[in-house]
């Protein structure tokens, strides 16, 4: 579709963000708030046990981010692959129907949601649930290879020389399809550790001509390099190649480092307080974050905060103009 689908790929997330300010709040961790609902994720699968087990759970964790005032949900198919559920003993039909029931769930949070700002009224932020009629986009989350592998590698970017460009874009290829034609309205890679990876996300979308744009998260350690220590900025420009990406960002990184590593969005993580990590908040938008939301560990409550700050920060700003 050459520049056309350039165009209409940009126009999502650009529109998106004209109706919504300038700006998109993403929602946070997953795992533990099913954890703090009851789920038992002691399982390779992690989160994405809960799409067998427990989806009436997940459910729950979309609908109570949207409600803490989440634009972006991001689905639970983060650990969520085709190889995972097969090891689990299911075929890859079954597999199939797993990773489209998490974009499926999702969706369906957002609907209720939208009922429920029809039926409660007054439009707006209230003391316990935000309940606003506004855009909300479904992300539909692609963990990396090594958040298959659950060693920890996608924290190193370190797959060993075994692991090719080939590899990758096998492993990967079919669970990115799957997940583009479920109904999500972007594809989320996130926690991306090395170039390599990048790459193969890249060269996946445009050959198998992937019709719902994209965005890429990596996640570093220094504030400069990703984990694998590939520079950052040659990760970016291989986002930056791809017509079909229209996000860059960084999650799973401390939040010290996100005000230098800022490209075009963002998205963070561990082990600050809510109060501290609203702090980083403003700053981040003031030097060009449009996405900004939670990772690990973060809560409801974390971006309920978000959600209160920014809003205060545009009515402020708007009583200017």
């Amino acid at each position: 579709m050459g520049d056309l689908g350039s165009v209409e790929h940009s126009s999502v997330m650009s529109n998106f963000l004209q109706k919504s300010g300038g700006y998109g709040i993403i929602d946070g961790g997953l795992a533990t708030e099913l954890e703090r609902h009851g789920a038992d994720l002691n399982d390779p699968l992690w989160s994405a046990k809960c799409l067998i087990s427990s989806p009436h759970l997940i459910r729950r964790v979309h609908l109570d981010y949207l409600e803490a005032g989440a634009d972006i949900i991001t689905t639970a198919s983060y650990q969520a692959t085709i190889q995972g559920f097969e090891a689990k003993g299911l075929s890859g039909e079954e597999s199939e129907v797993l990773l489209q029931r998490s974009v499926k769930l999702a969706c369906e949070a957002r609907d209720i949601y939208y009922d429920r700002c029809t039926k409660y009224l007054p439009d707006g932020i209230g003391n316990e649930r935000i309940l606003k009629k506004r855009p909300i986009l479904v992300a539909a989350s692609v963990g990396s290879y090594g958040a298959y592998l659950a060693d920890g590698s996608e924290y190193s970017g370190n797959y060993g020389d075994a692991i090719t460009l080939a590899t990758l874009k096998d492993f990967h290829r079919r669970r990115i399809q799957v997940l583009a034609e479920s109904g999500a309205d972007l594809i989320a890679f996130e926690t991306i550790p090395n170039k390599l990876e990048a790459q193969a996300y890249a060269e996946l979308l445009e050959e198998d001509d992937i019709m719902i744009p994209a965005w890429f998260s990596f996640n570093s350690k220094d504030g400069f390099n990703v984990v694998s220590g590939d520079s950052l900025l040659e990760c970016a420009s291989i986002a930056d190649s791809c017509k079909k990406i229209v996000a860059v960002g960084v999650n799973c990184t401390p939040p010290r480092f996100i005000h230098g590593l800022i490209l075009l969005v963002q998205k963070e993580s561990t082990g600050v307080s809510d109060e501290d990590f609203v702090s980083y908040v403003s700053k981040w938008r003031e030097v060009g974050a449009s996405l900004v939301g939670g990772c690990c560990r973060t809560t409801p409550n974390t971006i309920k905060a978000i959600t209160r700050a920014l809003s205060k920060e545009s009515a402020a700003l708007s009583s200017l103009q």
